[in-house]
């Protein structure tokens, strides 16, 4: 299938988004992942003239699908940013702290994984760059030139969960002392031939590509960089709305909404005999998409939507 027969790129969970961020007619709101903007057009239908939405994304296509689909919108503004910098981002534009819903939908768009010349997909042949944001950073192909093979293996055992993470770095160490390893469909069958064991319903290549994009994009970095300041953003009764595909990153988002992470404090401070207050009230329990939904979108198959608003 060519990308121009793809199916339309269908916002995950769409209508849970909706009803967990709460959507008042002159209310703020944040997307910050705006992808290809299912989410934003579908916040924009329910914000009235005074509403406004700000979205975010580092990757350049997505920004000029935004300025083309939402540019004569007075109520809309595009950043060109990764969500790791929501302050400078958001405080120009006057609604730091006063944000009424904020939305992060973690990982990779549809349409990067969908065009090739992208380089996430292991289906389809391409430059392995992986880079969501291609202007600037270091591609997959320049950092598996230079990586060394312990480093690599832990990359791929941490960040994909891969039992053949050292098999894997051995065999690209030894592949690259004759050839550089440039393409997607090249990675994709030298792992293919060392995991000897498949998974059912997964591509071999799978987990190691998964690693390799959470690496180069600094994903996770950036979740833990994001989760702090999306408090700041909002005003008190704001709601944080956050869609993770995996483990790694669905486990930091609740434990951060959870209080789980404690502050470090300095040695001669006294230990606290009481909790310091609740800054999160949790809506509910974590929200998978429906039956319905994974059969007309197979990748809201892995997803989990955690909400959550603020009280101080």
């Amino acid at each position: 299938m060519t990308d121009s027969m793809q199916a339309p790129h269908l916002p995950v969970m769409l209508d849970e988004v909706l009803a967990a961020l709460d959507i008042q007619s002159a209310g703020v709101y944040v997307d910050a992942t705006f992808g290809r903007g299912g989410h934003s057009g579908a916040i924009l239908q329910r914000l009235g003239t005074e509403g406004r939405l700000i979205a975010l994304d580092r990757d350049p296509s997505a920004v000029a699908e935004a300025q083309s689909r939402f540019a004569s919108d007075p109520r809309f503004t595009i950043v060109h940013s990764a969500f790791s910098a929501l302050r400078a981002a958001l405080e120009p534009l006057g609604v730091w702290g006063k944000v009424n819903g904020l939305l992060l939908d973690l990982g990779v768009s549809s349409p990067q994984l969908d065009e090739a010349e992208r380089g996430f997909s292991f289906m389809r042949d391409g430059p392995l760059d992986m880079r969501m944001d291609p202007s600037c950073g270091e591609s997959a192909a320049e950092f598996l030139a230079r990586v060394d093979e312990a480093e690599l293996a832990d990359i791929l055992w941490r960040l994909g969960e891969e039992r053949f993470s050292r098999q894997i770095a051995r065999s690209v160490v030894a592949v690259r002392s004759e050839a550089p390893i440039t393409r997607t469909g090249q990675l994709a069958e030298l792992i293919a031939k060392v995991v000897f064991k498949r998974e059912p319903g997964k591509h071999p290549a799978t987990r190691s590509f998964q690693a390799l994009r959470l690496w180069v994009n600094q994903e996770l970095a950036e979740l833990d960089a994001v989760l702090p300041l999306a408090r700041e953003a909002l005003a008190i009764g704001g709601r944080l709305a956050v869609i993770s595909f995996h483990s790694l990153e669905d486990r930091r988002v609740k434990q951060f909404l959870r209080g789980e992470q404690m502050p470090e404090l300095p040695p001669e401070i006294p230990l606290m005999l009481e909790p310091p207050p609740a800054q999160w009230r949790t809506q509910g329990r974590a929200i998978k998409a429906s039956v319905t939904e994974i059969a007309h979108n197979p990748r809201s198959r892995s997803a989990v939507l955690r909400v959550a608003e603020r009280l101080i």
